[in-house]
C-alpha cells in the first residue's frame, strides 16, 4: 500500500487551506508580538477528471406494441440487468477509492500517534497553540526600522562636520567565538565608513588583542566604573549581549536616557526563564526586564526564532538582522575533533551505507507528525524507486525531529514494511542529541518543510559546511543564496517526480556521483561567508536610521562603499586550526549556574537559589516554592501579630507611668531637634563653606550625573530637577527657586543657563560671597574639571585679585567639541555655526537686533577675534558676584529675544539651531554655552584660562588688543539696567508683547515703580500700625486695663 492520497483528500486539504486562509488573523503572542498568517501559501491543486452526464451507451426506448409482449419483457430484463451492472461498476470504483483513502489515513494516523508522544518542550513555543497545518509564521519588522534611504536626504543638505560619529561598543565578554567574529567584522567595516568606536568590556578575555587592534584601547567595566562613564559624549551605544545589563541600567538614568541604544540579543538564556517567572508569579522580575528592553531603541536578533521566544518582552522595538558565522564555526570545530567513520560506527551505521538525512521545519505544529508525514509522502516515489534496486540495503533515511526517539523508530519501521523497504532503512534521531554528529555522517541532506521559511535553514548551512550536498525546496530565501546544481539541488515542492530525478544526479551505483562531490565542495565554499554582506550592510543601515547625527558630526560613508563580502577569519584562523582552543557550539549556549546576569538578577530580586534543580524543569522548582496556601497562612499570622501589637499599645497608653525628670525630657527634646533637618538650618556643607570667598555650583539633571559631582567646601550641587537631588547633600533645588524650570520644555531648552537664572533669583538668600562659579557635570565626564592643584591655584589667584573684573575658565571650546590640529583655524562664529546647524550667526544677530531695536541695515553680529585664543565652554567659569548679576541681566534679555524668534515664526516647534532630535530638544543650549564669551569680550572683562590639570594661568584675548573691536556701548551696565527696568515695567503693567513671554519667568521683576509702590506699602503698614497702637492706648485711658478671665 502506498502513501499517496486520493484526489478527494487533496481537495479536502485544499478546502482546509482555504478555510485557514479565510479565517481570522493570527493573533499576536501575548498581545505583544506581531506575527501574521501567510495566507498565500501555494496549495497543491488536483484537477478531477470531468465525468460525462450521459452513460457510455445510448439506449433507445422501443415503441409500444401489443404484438411484441415477449420481446418487450426480454428487453426489460436486459435493461434492468445492464442498469444493475452499471451501478455495480461505479460502486466498486467508489469502494476501491474509499479503501485506498482509508488506508492512507490509517497509515498517517499511525505516524501521528507516535509523534504526539514527545512534546515536553512545548512550553517554549507558545505560538504553536495557534499554529495549524498550512499556516505559517512571519516576523513583521517595525515600520520605523524599515531600512529605507537612511542619510540620503541629509547628505544632500549643506553641512560642515568636524568630528567623526562616536559609538560605544559594550562587550559582554572577549572570548574567541562566532559572536566576536561577527562583531569584529562589523566594527571594522563601520570604522571604514568613518565611525569612531570606543570599546568597553564587562570582563577580560583572550580576544582582547584582537579588539585592541580593531578599535584601540579596551576599557574593562568593573562594578564601580559603570557610573563613571559619560555616555552623553557618544552618538550611539551598541551592547552585544544580555551580560551588558548593568551598562543598560546606567543608560536608563537621566541624563543618558536619550542616547540611542542598539542591544543585540544572541542567547536564549533569558527566554528559557520567562515561563518560569510567569509560573512563579515574579511579575516584578518580568517588568524589570521589560523596562530594560524598552530602554533600547532597537533590540537586534540574529534569526527569526529568538523574537518568538522573547515575545513576552516585546515593546515594539524588535528587529532581525540575519547572519552569523555560528553554524560554519560549529561545523568546522566539530569536524576537527570528530571523524566521519568513527561517528558512523558510534551510531550503528556501516562504512558503505548511503545515508540521507531528512530535516523538517524548525517551527513545530501542534501535531508534530504533519511535518514528517508530508515529508514521507513527498519522498514516497523516491523510496519506492530504490525499494527494489541493488542499493536498497545500503540506502538509509534518517529523520531528525523532536526531543526524544521513543516510539519513533517503531512507527518508521512499520512504514518501511508497508512500503516494501528493507528493515532499518528508515530511522529516527531526536534534536536533543548530537545534531552535528548525525549531520556529519550523512551523505545527502534533504530539507523539506510545508511551511513558509523566512530565513535560511541553519541546518543546511551546517550541512554545507560539512561538505555534504543538500537538496532543498524552491523557497525564495533558499534560492536567494543557493544556485541550483551549483551549490546544491533545488526541487519543486509540488513535483515529487522532480525530486526522484534530482536524486538520480547525486546517486549512482550505490555511491555519490562526481557531480554530488562538486556541488558539495561549492556549497562548502559558499557557506563560509554566507550572510556576511547582509549582516555588515544591515548594521550600517540600522545605525543610520537609529542615530540622529549632531550638527558637528561628519556623516558616515554610504553603505555602497562597503566592498567586504567575507567574515574576518584572519583574526581567528590560528585558533581555529587548534581544536583545543575551540568551543564546541553544539552544546547549548547556557551559562553555568550563577555565572550569567540573568541568574544574578533572579537571586537579587527574588532571593531564589536553585539547588540541584534543572533550570528547564519548572515543575521540579515548584515543589520547593511556597504554594498559595502557604502564603495565605503567612498573611494570617502577620495580621494576628499586628492585632496583638495594636492591643498592647492601647493598653500601655491607658496605664499610668512616670514621665521622668524635667532634665531628661528637655535633653530628649533637644536631641530630637538636632536630628530633625529644617530647611532654614545650616547643615554641614554650609558650615564648611563659611568664610570661603567662592562657591562653585555644579549643575546637573538626573541621578546618572551624581557620580560626576564633587564634594567639599568649594562645590555645591545645583539640581535642575527636584526628583534628581542627592539625598545626603545640601544641593540647591533650582525648581524651587525658579518655577519656570518645573516645565520640562523650558528646562530642556535652557539647560545649565536655567540653573544660573535660579541662583540669580533673589541671590542674597543663598549666596553671600564675593565670587561665584559654575561647572557642568559634563566637565568631569570629559576630564576637564579642576584638579586639586588647579583648585588651589584658583583660590590663590582670586584672593590676590584686588580690583578689576575678570572671568576664569578651565574648559575651552576645543576640548568640548573634540576639535584637534587644523581646527584651530576655525573662528569663534564658525565653530558656533558648526555646533548649531549652521545658523548660529543668523540667530544671534537676529536676537541681538531685537534686543536693542536695531534697524536691518545696521550690523548686529558682535565681532570676535581670530587670535587663536581659547574660549570658554561647558559653563565652567568663576567671576565676581556683581559681574555674574550683570551677565544674568544680559542673558535674560538675550534668551527672551531668541525665544521670540521661534514664537513669532510660522513653525514654532522647529528649531533652526538643530539638525538632530536631541539638538532640537536642547535648542538654545549650545548658543547659551558660548554666550558668556561674547559678553565677557565686549564688556571689557579680563579673560583668564586655567589649566584644569596643572593650574597654570594664562590670559586670553588681552583687553589692550580689543580696543577698536569691542561693542562696549551695547554691553554698558547702565544701558542694560535701563533695558531691564523697561521690561519689568511692561511686565508689571501686564503688557506682554506675545502670549508666551519668557522674560518675566526667568527671574526678578524690578523697576523704580515697584520700588516706590513697595515703599508706599511699607509706609502705609507703618502708619496703620501706629494708628492701631494709638487707638489702643486711648481705649485704655478711657476704660482702664481689663484682665481677661482665666479660660476666657
Amino acid at each position: 500500500m502506498t502513501m499517496s492520497r486520493s484526489s478527494g483528500d487533496d481537495n479536502k486539504d485544499k478546502n482546509d487551506n482555504n478555510a485557514i486562509s479565510s479565517g481570522g488573523g493570527f493573533h499576536s503572542i501575548r498581545d505583544r508580538f506581531r506575527f501574521k498568517r501567510n495566507s498565500q501559501r501555494p496549495t497543491e491543486t488536483v484537477t478531477l477528471p470531468s465525468s460525462s452526464s450521459s452513460p457510455d451507451r445510448q439506449w433507445k426506448t422501443p415503441a409500444r406494441s401489443h404484438h411484441h409482449h415477449h420481446h418487450n419483457r426480454s428487453f426489460s430484463r436486459k435493461l434492468i440487468f445492464f442498469c444493475f451492472r452499471g451501478k455495480w461498476l461505479y460502486l466498486c470504483i467508489f469502494m476501491v477509492i474509499f479503501v485506498f483513502a482509508l488506508a492512507s489515513m490509517v497509515l498517517q494516523s499511525s505516524i501521528m500517534s507516535v509523534f504526539r508522544q514527545n512534546e515536553r518542550a512545548r512550553w517554549r513555543w507558545s505560538v504553536r497553540d495557534d499554529l495549524k497545518l498550512g499556516s505559517s509564521l512571519e516576523f513583521v519588522q517595525p515600520r520605523r526600522f524599515q531600512l529605507g534611504n537612511g542619510l540620503d536626504l541629509v547628505r544632500n543638505q549643506p553641512r560642515i562636520g568636524v568630528r567623526p560619529p562616536r559609538i560605544a561598543l559594550v562587550l559582554g565578554n572577549m572570548r574567541k567565538d562566532p559572536l566576536s567574529l561577527m562583531l569584529s567584522t562589523v566594527v571594522k567595516n563601520l570604522r571604514g565608513l568613518g565611525y569612531m568606536i570606543k570599546i568597553y568590556a564587562v570582563e577580560d578575555g583572550i580576544a582582547r588583542s584582537i579588539w585592541e587592534e580593531i578599535g584601540g584601547k579596551v576599557s574593562i567595566l568593573t562594578a564601580d566604573r559603570y557610573d563613571l562613564i559619560d555616555w552623553s559624549i557618544f552618538d550611539g551605544v551598541i551592547a552585544d549581549s544580555l551580560e551588558d545589563k548593568n551598562a543598560i541600567s546606567s543608560l536608563m538614568q537621566e541624563p543618558f536616557c536619550s542616547v540611542p541604544l542598539v542591544w543585540m540579543i544572541q542567547q536564549d538564556t533569558l527566554a528559557s526563564r520567562l515561563r518560569l517567572y510567569e509560573n512563579m508569579g515574579w511579575e516584578n522580575l518580568i517588568s524589570h526586564w521589560r523596562d530594560s528592553f524598552r530602554r533600547a531603541d532597537v533590540i537586534v536578533f540574529p534569526d527569526y526564532s529568538l523574537p518568538m521566544l522573547y515575545s513576552g518582552l516585546d515593546t515594539e522595538n524588535f528587529f532581525v538582522i540575519p547572519g552569523s558565522p555560528k553554524d560554519n564555526w560549529a561545523a568546522g570545530s566539530y569536524s576537527r575533533r570528530h571523524s566521519k567513520s568513527q561517528s558512523r560506527e558510534k551510531y550503528g551505521f556501516g562504512k558503505d551505507d548511503l545515508l540521507v538525512l531528512v530535516f523538517g521545519s524548525s517551527i513545530l505544529y501542534n501535531e508534530l507528525s504533519w511535518d514528517y508525514a508530508l515529508s514521507i509522502r513527498h519522498i514516497e516515489p523516491l523510496l519506492l524507486k530504490f525499494a527494489g534496486s541493488d542499493v536498497e540495503e545500503r540506502l538509509k533515511f534518517v529523520f531528525m525531529s523532536g526531543n526524544s526517539s521513543d516510539g519513533y523508530n517503531d512507527a518508521l519501521q512499520d512504514i518501511a514494511t508497508r512500503l516494501g523497504l528493507h528493515e532499518g532503512s528508515l530511522s529516527h534521531h531526536d534534536m536533543k542529541g548530537d545534531v552535528n554528529g548525525i549531520t556529519l555522517i550523512a551523505d545527502i541532506v534533504l530539507y523539506f518543510s510545508p511551511q513558509y521559511e523566512q530565513e535560511f535553514p541553519p541546518i543546511l548551512i551546517r550541512a554545507m559546511s560539512f561538505g555534504i550536498p543538500i537538496v532543498a525546496p524552491d523557497y525564495p530565501v533558499i534560492k536567494k543564496y543557493v544556485v541550483d546544481e551549483v551549490h546544491g539541488i533545488i526541487f519543486s515542492q509540488h513535483n515529487s517526480n522532480e525530486l526522484v530525478q534530482d536524486f538520480s544526479l547525486l546517486i549512482s551505483d550505490g555511491k555519490l556521483t562526481r557531480f554530488a562531490h562538486t556541488i558539495a565542495s561549492s556549497g562548502r565554499l559558499l557557506s563560509k561567508n554566507m550572510f556576511a554582506v547582509e549582516c555588515i550592510t544591515g548594521y550600517a543601515k540600522l545605525l543610520e536610521n537609529v542615530i540622529t547625527f549632531p550638527s558637528d558630526v561628519i556623516l558616515p560613508g554610504d553603505t555602497s562603499q562597503l566592498k567586504q563580502d567575507s567574515w574576518e577569519w584572519g583574526y581567528f584562523q590560528k585558533d581555529l586550526e587548534d581544536p583545543k582552543d575551540i568551543e564546541d557550539l553544539q552544546m547549548k549556549d547556557v551559562d553555568p549556574i550563577n555565572s550569567s546576569v540573568v541568574y544574578d538578577l533572579e537571586l537579587e530580586m527574588t532571593g531564589f537559589v536553585p539547588l540541584n534543580v534543572s533550570r528547564d524543569d519548572p515543575e521540579a522548582i515548584k515543589e520547593d516554592f511556597p504554594s498559595e496556601l502557604d502564603w495565605d497562612i503567612l498573611n494570617e499570622m502577620e495580621r494576628s501579630e499586628e492585632v496583638d501589637r495594636l492591643e498592647s499599645e492601647e493598653i500601655e497608653e491607658r496605664m499610668e507611668k512616670d514621665i521622668g525628670k524635667w532634665d531628661d525630657i528637655y535633653r530628649n527634646a533637644r536631641k530630637a531637634e538636632k536630628l530633625r533637618f529644617e530647611t532654614n538650618e545650616r547643615d554641614e556643607g554650609e558650615l564648611e563653606r563659611t568664610g570661603q570667598p567662592i562657591c562653585i555650583y555644579e549643575v546637573y539633571d538626573g541621578t546618572g550625573a551624581w557620580s560626576f559631582l564633587h564634594h567639599g567646601s568649594l562645590y555645591r550641587g545645583l539640581s535642575l530637577s527636584t526628583k534628581a537631588r542627592r539625598l545626603r547633600s545640601d544641593d540647591v533645588d533650582a525648581v524651587g527657586r525658579l518655577t519656570l524650570l518645573n516645565e520640562t520644555y523650558y528646562r530642556d531648552i535652557l539647560c545649565e543657563m536655567g540653573g544660573m537664572f535660579s541662583i540669580a533669583n533673589h541671590l542674597d538668600n543663598i549666596h553671600r560671597r564675593p565670587w561665584i562659579g559654575f561647572q557642568s557635570w559634563r566637565a568631569t565626564g570629559r576630564k576637564v574639571s579642576l584638579s586639586k592643584n588647579a583648585e588651589l591655584a584658583l583660590e590663590e589667584t582670586i584672593q590676590a585679585k584686588v580690583k578689576g573684573d575678570v572671568i576664569y575658565y578651565w574648559a575651552h571650546l576645543d576640548v568640548d567639541g573634540g576639535f584637534t590640529g587644523s581646527n584651530d583655524a576655525l573662528t569663534f562664529w564658525s565653530m558656533c555655526d558648526i555646533l548649531n546647524g549652521g545658523n548660529c550667526r543668523n540667530a544671534f544677530q537676529d536676537a541681538f537686533r531685537i534686543m536693542y531695536g536695531l534697524p536691518s541695515h545696521i550690523e548686529a553680529l558682535p565681532p570676535m577675534p581670530e587670535d587663536g585664543g581659547k574660549w570658554s565652554a561647558l559653563h565652567s567659569w568663576v567671576m565676581p558676584t556683581s559681574s555674574f548679576l550683570e551677565f544674568v541681566m544680559f542673558s535674560r534679555i538675550f534668551v527672551d529675544a531668541l525665544d521670540g524668534l521661534h514664537v513669532n515664526s510660522s513653525n514654532r516647534t522647529h528649531c533652526i539651531l538643530a539638525n538632530s532630535t536631541m539638538e532640537k530638544q536642547h535648542c538654545y543650549c549650545r548658543v547659551l554655552e558660548l554666550l558668556v564669551n561674547v559678553w565677557a569680550y565686549h564688556s571689557a572683562r579680563q579673560m583668564v584660562y586655567i589649566n584644569p590639570h596643572s593650574g597654570a594661568v594664562e590670559e586670553q584675548h588681552s583687553v589692550e588688543q580689543r580696543k577698536g573691536y569691542m561693542w562696549a556701548k551695547y554691553f554698558n551696565m547702565t544701558l542694560l539696567k535701563s533695558m531691564d527696568e523697561d521690561l519689568a515695567e511692561a511686565a508689571d503693567d501686564n503688557y506682554h508683547p506675545y502670549e508666551t513671554w519668557l522674560w518675566p519667568l526667568t527671574g526678578e521683576i524690578y523697576w523704580q515703580g515697584i520700588y516706590e509702590r513697595e515703599r508706599e506699602e511699607r509706609y502705609r503698614q507703618k502708619m496703620d500700625k501706629k494708628r492701631k497702637t494709638r487707638e489702643k492706648l486711648q481705649d485704655r485711658m478711657k476704660h482702664g486695663y481689663k484682665q481677661k478671665s482665666l479660660g476666657g
